[in-house]
Parts: C-alpha cells; sequence; structure tokens
C-alpha cells in the first residue's frame, strides 16, 4: 500500500468475525470507522404490491447527477471528491430520482423543487468490473484524505451467505450484480419509493448477463437503512470498516490531527460507499 502512495488504510470486515476484528484493532493498530449494512436481494423482486400509478423514476443526465450528489454531501461525514469520475465511468449505468407524481419533482442545479419524497440513486454494473485495485491518489475522500480500499470481499461474504440461503443456483464464479450507490433519500414516505427502486434495478438487471443479485450499502446512520424492503429473500449482512495512517510526514501532522479529532474519536454514521470499492 506505502508503494502505491497510500497514505490511509481501509478494510472491512463482518462483525460477527471476531478474529479478524481481534487483529486490526489489537495487533495492526486499526480503527472503528463505521459500521453498515450491506442488502442484497435476488434479481427477481415480487411487484405486486407497488403502485407503479402513484411513482415515477426520471434518469437524470450527469451533470445534474453531480450538482446534486454535491449537495447531497453536506449530509454525509464521508464522501469521494470525484464523483464525476465515479458517474462517468463505463461501469456507471446512470442516476435515477424517484418521486410520487401527483406531487412532481423539479430539479435546477442544485435547486430543488418539490413538497414531495424523493430519492436518488446510480447504478453500478459489477458484471463488468475489474478485480480490486489500490485506488489512484486523485480519488479523494473527506474528511479522510487519500483513503484506498484495499480489500474487495463482496464475494467472500456474499456467496456463503446465499448458500446459507439454499440459493445454490447462484454460482459465485458468475456472480454478478447491480450495486445501487448515491442512495439519498428526503421526505417522511420513503417506503415505496425504496420498493420501487429495487423493483427498477431488479428488471434491469435480469436483462444483464451474469446478473444475479441487486445489492447495496448503507451506514448506520442513513435514514434509508429503516426503508429498505423486508421480505424472506432479503439478505443482510452485517460489515464494519477500519482505518489507519500508513505514512507520517511532517507536513501533514495538521491534517493527521484533524483526522485524530473527526474520525478515530467516534464513528462515522452517514457515509457514501464507492462502488469501486465493492
Amino acid at each position: 500500500m506505502l508503494r502505491n502512495g497510500a497514505d490511509y488504510a481501509f478494510l472491512a470486515t463482518e462483525k460477527n468475525n471476531n478474529a479478524s476484528k481481534n487483529l486490526f484493532t489489537n495487533k495492526c493498530n486499526y480503527v472503528n470507522l463505521t459500521s453498515l449494512t450491506i442488502f442484497l436481494h435476488p434479481t427477481t423482486f415480487p411487484t405486486n404490491h407497488i403502485s407503479n400509478k402513484d411513482i415515477k423514476i426520471d434518469k437524470i443526465n450527469i451533470d445534474q447527477a453531480i450538482s446534486l450528489y454535491t449537495r447531497i454531501f453536506k449530509t454525509k461525514d464521508l464522501y469521494p471528491l470525484d464523483m464525476d469520475v465515479i458517474l462517468k465511468e463505463k461501469l456507471s449505468l446512470g442516476t435515477w430520482v424517484s418521486y410520487y407524481k401527483n406531487e412532481g419533482f423539479k430539479l435546477n442545479n442544485e435547486d430543488i423543487t418539490t413538497n414531495s419524497s424523493w430519492i436518488i440513486f446510480s447504478l453500478w454494473n459489477t458484471c463488468e468490473a475489474n478485480d480490486n485495485k489500490v485506488h489512484d491518489k486523485t480519488k479523494l475522500f473527506q474528511p479522510l484524505r487519500f483513503l484506498h480500499a484495499t480489500l474487495n470481499h463482496a464475494k467472500d461474504k456474499i456467496c456463503p451467505c446465499l448458500r446459507m440461503l439454499g440459493n445454490e443456483s447462484l454460482m459465485c464464479e458468475s456472480l454478478g450484480f447491480l450495486f445501487l450507490y448515491g442512495l439519498h433519500g428526503e421526505g417522511e414516505n420513503l417506503g415505496g419509493l425504496m420498493e420501487s427502486i429495487w423493483s427498477f434495478t431488479s428488471k434491469l438487471g435480469e436483462k444483464l448477463k451474469d446478473c444475479r443479485l441487486v445489492i447495496t450499502e448503507l451506514g448506520f446512520g442513513d435514514t434509508l437503512v429503516n426503508h429498505v424492503p423486508q421480505m424472506e429473500s432479503m439478505s443482510c449482512i452485517d460489515d464494519m470498516w477500519y482505518t489507519k495512517r500508513l505514512a507520517r510526514d511532517s507536513d501533514d501532522d495538521v491534517d493527521d490531527e484533524l483526522v485524530q479529532q473527526q474520525v478515530m474519536k467516534r464513528q462515522l454514521g452517514n457515509v457514501f460507499v464507492d462502488p469501486r470499492d465493492f
């Protein structure tokens, strides 16, 4: 990681993996950054109880998405500063907004005109994703600068989970999935919108080769955690992120002190999960 220019290391493991947690914290001096939940569901999603007449999902262009995410980042504890790069990646299929038709939705730069509840989301096609890699230094995060993901653990976690659920038909060797990222919602009636998003994404996934699942990951402080559709076929994995400082430079003493104050003394509850790390 040092050879690749990383200033901070980042690792993730399951909440009940005590051996890894003890190794990270007691021996390797990592600190717990945040706790999250991975939600996954087969692309076949029940839609009988969702009224498409009440909800509309509109695709917005990249410039609109960048502008809106810039506004949203003000509410996040941890987020990437190169959102424009993420949205322009070929693996990113686009950004959509889900809202109730009768109350409308209008987006003008960062200004939103609506009295309705709404949710924004983007989709990442992992069916064509590359293997895990160390991020380039230009991919910055706040409040941690030069944060690098070093462990792509999605398949290692998802495959055992599928076996426990009796879903052996979802072969891990060809396991592809659509990853919901950039999820953010405002308003009081978010439950129906979340269901519509899962339905929309599942239908899209059915058309993609080797796409077996729809997955998202949300921080424990994200209000949308309480609105993820609850059903027997929806699975959850408790995730924990850890970080530590790798290299120290006298010029970075001030930055390092700020990191200690902002991160090491508390968990970050509302984070933006970078799809490149999943």
